[in-house]
């Protein structure tokens, strides 16, 4: 009995604060608005995170996270090349059997070399060239490549140093149109190269070992790289190989074997400082720090959103129950209870942060189909973004309708009633 009793309270108070809001329709659409923008903001921005998020994570995924890479960096001068052959040879052949031999847990190597062609045939439809990589058959396994088309080169292809190229995503598209291209055949300088496998798209970044784009590359064989073709600052204004590519077992502890590597390598080059070493494991772990302070932040700053509007809300209340001070006395003078009073405006409160919201929600949704389609961000909308958007707007209903609510309890009824 009383808990029919207490469903018909609420659903009269339910109905009268819908009544009352419907009569001020202006001005609670514009206190509406602060709790719709700021929950849309706060959506917005879990969605930016999440999304910058899981591609961060994928293209660490990409660089491998038992994979240790290591990047040779070119002189910028002649007189530091001078300088720095004086104590290092460069990253050379000879450290990749050093490694080999004395890394433990290491489970595949490639060494990796680069040239910038000056010739390519089907000329690409952009003014760059695609870069042309030497890499071991290994490095198909290092990177996990998946194909789009064909397959990638073997042991056999690199030991006959076989004229076979694979090309990525870009590379193919740019040079070969959107026909097929397995067992077409394309010139990279003075040599015919026949396709054999196109990559999947693949992430790409402006950091790390992977500032060429990885889909605008044409991969041989190292052994076809080393023998077909012959790059002028090999050795001379850049090491003998551009990298080093290796995996780990994935028992192995990649951040200590990546310290390995470096005391090696730091060993042979005589402490100069002509490579690094980076470590996908170790990049993952700062991106995840880093992405959690980020969405920190815009979690912070879309929450001031929420706070105007919890505010707003706070305002019209406290003017709603000035305006109907004598309607609080009648009701006071006719049995209503303190709490009825207070029940009355915190329902108003509640149902402006729901209305807001649910349209917030749907705003928060558009918002983030405009940032994906103007700004070509990644943004994911997750059910705990919305679930957390929407339970604070209701708490910010809640807790900036109380002191209103209890200002209009405290309505003496005897004045209330001589209030004109």
């Amino acid at each position: 009995m009383n808990g029919q009793l207490a469903v018909s309270r609420y659903g009269a108070d339910l109905a009268l604060a819908a009544q009352n809001l419907w009569s001020q329709k202006t001005r609670t659409v514009l206190t509406t608005l602060g709790i719709i923008f700021g929950v849309g903001a706060v959506i917005g921005m879990l969605a930016i995170g999440a999304g910058a998020k899981e591609e961060s994570l994928r293209f660490i995924e990409q660089m491998g996270v038992h994979n240790v890479l290591v990047e040779a960096h070119p002189a910028s001068s002649l007189q530091e090349v001078q300088q720095r052959r004086r104590s290092s040879p460069g990253l050379t052949p000879s450290d990749v059997r050093i490694l080999k031999a004395n890394v433990d847990g290491l489970a595949l190597i490639s060494a990796r070399k680069s040239m910038h062609p000056s010739v390519i045939l089907p000329k690409p439809d952009s003014p760059a060239v695609p870069e042309l990589y030497g890499v071991a058959p290994e490095y198909a396994q290092i990177h996990d490549w998946q194909m789009q088309d064909g397959t990638t080169f073997d042991a056999a292809n690199n030991d006959a140093a076989a004229a076979v190229a694979v090309l990525g995503e870009r590379a193919k598209v740019s040079m070969l149109g959107y026909g097929k291209a397995v067992a077409t055949y394309i010139k990279v300088n003075d040599s015919w190269l026949r396709v054999i496998g196109v990559l999947k798209e693949q992430i790409t970044s402006s950091s790390g070992a992977q500032s060429i784009d990885p889909n605008y590359v044409i991969y041989v064989p190292l052994n076809t790289f080393q023998y077909r073709f012959f790059d002028p600052t090999a050795g001379f204004l850049k090491d003998e190989l551009d990298g080093i590519d290796i995996r780990m077992n994935p028992n192995a502890d990649s951040i200590r074997a990546a310290r390995v590597v470096d005391a090696i390598l730091a060993s042979t080059h005589h402490n100069t400082p002509d490579y690094s070493v980076t470590i996908p494991a170790e990049l993952l772990a700062q991106q995840q720090r880093a992405q959690s302070i980020f969405t920190y932040v815009m979690v912070a700053i879309a929450a001031i959103s929420l706070l105007v509007g919890g505010i707003g809300i706070m305002n019209i209340v406290l003017a709603t129950v000035l305006e109907r001070t004598r309607e609080i006395g009648v009701r006071r003078a006719s049995g209503a209870r303190r709490a009825d009073i207070i029940r009355q405006f915190l329902v108003e409160s509640v149902l402006i942060s729901l209305a807001g919201g649910a349209v917030g929600i749907a705003f928060g949704y558009l918002l983030s189909w405009l940032i994906a389609a103007g700004a070509h961000w990644k943004t994911i909308v997750t059910p705990f973004s919305v679930v957390i958007a929407f339970g604070v707007s209701v708490a910010v209903g809640v807790l900036f309708g109380i002191y209103p609510a209890r200002q209009a309890s405290l309505v003496d009824p005897i004045e209330a009633l001589r209030y004109e």
